[in-house]
């Protein structure tokens, strides 16, 4: 695999970019690097050598071996099928990866009981997961199967080629109707496990939402987001910082409470649709994903309340 670094990733790390533009884990391309397996301009480098733009990252990843991933027998709910691609409609409070919590249960365990035909991703078997969601979002994912389709996919996301459209309810009423959000983000200077617009090294961000109901009786309004980029939580933190936090997201939304006894469960927020260049076909796909149940129930519930 042949990748030139542009300038978002330009000034990082070689494993921070390689990992960005493959869409591995961090610690699998050190691996690589330490391995001989990653060349920085047709030279062996260091995972800490930094990379400018218009260099050229090589992976030649080693053999597959086997994932220390139990496959799990958990029902998944399949869009669509075939040898390079799957892509599911993910239930809210599923894990996408095992971590430290959560050995078993995710989606990947699934994935792994689910599909026949994996080939190796980032030197697993396991399957390619290219682009996560949160575990309280539902909605449609694309999972790769091979590492042709994966490096394919990471691709369309690094250029922002990906069509994405999410729903979300916000503990406000905007008095606009749209709005555009452009703001940096990185690691909380003070939590680790938070993202923040405030941060020394922030990544390009950007935010596109538009009102689509408003729920004046709740102080709730429905906004419809499509972003332009892919950063962690990254919906989640734009809104939050910019007066809108989601109705249940208690770590970006603290010390905001919606009028009356509008409450919510996990994060109110459904990636409902998912648009892609198949990536051995060339085919244009797009699928959608009805709302869940609790949000469905949502909906009746602020809407009862302005009646």
């Amino acid at each position: 695999m042949r990748l030139r670094v542009g300038e978002t990733e330009a000034g990082q790390r070689l494993d921070q970019a390689a990992a960005a533009l493959l869409g591995v884990p961090r610690a699998q391309v050190q691996r690589w690097a330490r391995s001989g397996h990653l060349r920085l301009n047709g030279a062996a480098a260091k995972p800490s050598a930094q990379v400018r733009e218009g260099d050229t990252i090589e992976a030649d990843p080693p053999d597959p071996v086997a994932a220390d991933v139990l496959p799990e027998p958990i029902p998944l709910a399949v869009l669509f099928e075939d040898d390079a691609v799957i892509v599911l409609d993910k239930a809210a409070g599923m894990v996408v990866h095992p971590a430290p919590g959560h050995a078993g249960g995710t989606l990947v365990n699934a994935l792994l009981h689910h599909c026949r035909d994996l080939a190796g991703i980032g030197g697993v078997l396991r399957p390619g997961i290219v682009h996560r969601l949160d575990r309280g979002t539902s909605g449609v994912m694309v999972v790769a199967k091979h590492d042709a389709a994966h490096l394919a996919l990471a691709e369309q996301f690094q250029t922002h080629e990906i069509e994405r459209l999410y729903r979300t309810w916000v503990r406000t009423v905007p008095n606009e109707d749209r709005g555009h959000i452009d703001q940096p983000i990185g690691r909380h200077p003070r939590d680790r496990k938070r993202m923040s617009i405030v941060t020394r090294h922030g990544r390009d961000a950007r935010t596109n939402w538009e009102v689509e109901k408003r729920y004046p009786a709740s102080g709730i309004a429905r906004l419809a987001i499509r972003p332009e980029t892919g950063r962690t939580h990254q919906i989640r933190v734009h809104l939050s910082s910019n007066g809108m936090p989601l109705l249940g997201d208690d770590a970006y939304g603290r010390g905001r409470r919606a009028k009356g006894p509008v409450r919510f469960g996990r994060p109110a927020l459904h990636a409902a649709r998912l648009g892609f260049i198949h990536p051995t076909t060339g085919e244009p796909l797009s699928f959608e994903a009805e709302l869940p149940e609790d949000l469905r129930e949502l909906e009746a519930r602020l809407e009862a309340r302005e009646a």
